[in-house]
């Protein structure tokens, strides 16, 4: 019997107009979720989602609730249950709302105000995050441990992100050209997932403390641990840790196909994930949300 993950992106992943064709097309089912959006957070955000402008839409704490709602309807429309889930980063968020561990409402709350203090926690332009293309991870361990960056996402055997200060991930960056690696500075406007991202965690600790976990329908795979969780406290006290976590993602996966699964679907916008898989094990059968509704 086939199992299968469904994979929910993070940030980044947004871009003006999306799931506006799935709102004209199943406008009954869809409709009450923009709704509860509007309710749960003050603000039209399907308005920023469909209009955007882009600027807005790219904002940490706009993208993070977009994101997370156009992963939730996907989900919905798509009507199937997975055996597993795992989230990059934000997607983790997705992932407990689509498992039922918190509702839609909560969820939004919570990655709204885990945008606003991630964005808050570090001054604009001391922060940075840097891409390392063609050097494996013991390469970059080597070169942040010599610089202070900090490895961020491991997202692929050949795609590791660096975050830090950003005197830091620059000389890294170029110590990593000097070994024949390539850097790409990232558009982003804080240094994610790094130590910097402390007063984050802090201040968003509480606020994931004050909203019920309930167990979820299938297992997620936490950000924190790499396992997959089914126990509502223990769920609450990783999410806890998750800001300043590495995104181990490329370790996720593989642990995915450790457990049987063969079949992983990305739901929500674009197809990053569905592309970082076929880098990390061909064997796995990786498909976007798009594929699957074709």
């Amino acid at each position: 019997m086939v199992k299968t993950a469904f994979v929910f992106p993070g940030q980044g992943s947004q871009y003006v107009g999306m799931g506006r064709e799935l709102f004209e097309r199943h406008r009954a089912r869809v409709e009450p979720f923009y709704r509860r959006a509007r309710e749960a957070l003050g603000f039209d955000l399907q308005e920023v989602i469909f209009s955007g402008p882009e600027e807005k839409l790219k904002l940490t704490e706009f993208a993070q609730p977009a994101i997370l709602l156009d992963s939730v309807i996907k989900f919905e429309l798509l009507g199937r249950t997975p055996d597993y889930a795992a989230g990059h980063s934000l997607g983790e968020y997705s992932a407990l709302v689509c498992a039922g561990v918190f509702s839609v409402e909560d969820g939004l709350r919570l990655v709204h105000l885990r945008g606003r203090f991630m964005q808050e926690a570090v001054p604009v332009g001391q922060g940075s995050m840097v891409a390392i293309l063609k050097l494996d991870y013991e390469r970059v361990q080597e070169i942040c441990a010599q610089t202070g960056a900090e490895i961020a996402n491991y997202n692929a055997p050949d795609q590791i992100v660096i975050s830090g200060r950003r005197d830091a991930v620059l000389k890294a960056k170029e110590l990593a050209e000097a070994m024949r690696g390539k850097g790409i500075e990232l558009a982003v406007s804080a240094p994610f997932h790094s130590s910097l991202m402390k007063p984050a965690e802090e201040r968003l600790k509480p606020e994931i403390e004050r909203v019920r976990f309930v167990a979820p329908r299938f297992p997620v795979l936490s950000t924190v641990s790499g396992e997959p969780e089914t126990d509502p406290q223990r769920l609450q006290e990783l999410l806890t840790r998750q800001i300043t976590a590495q995104v181990r993602w490329t370790e996720y996966v593989l642990r995915l196909k450790s457990l049987g699964v063969t079949k992983c679907i990305e739901v929500g916008p674009g197809d990053v994930l569905t592309k970082l898989m076929k880098r990390i094990d061909r064997e796995l059968e990786a498909l976007s949300f798009a594929q699957v509704m074709a």
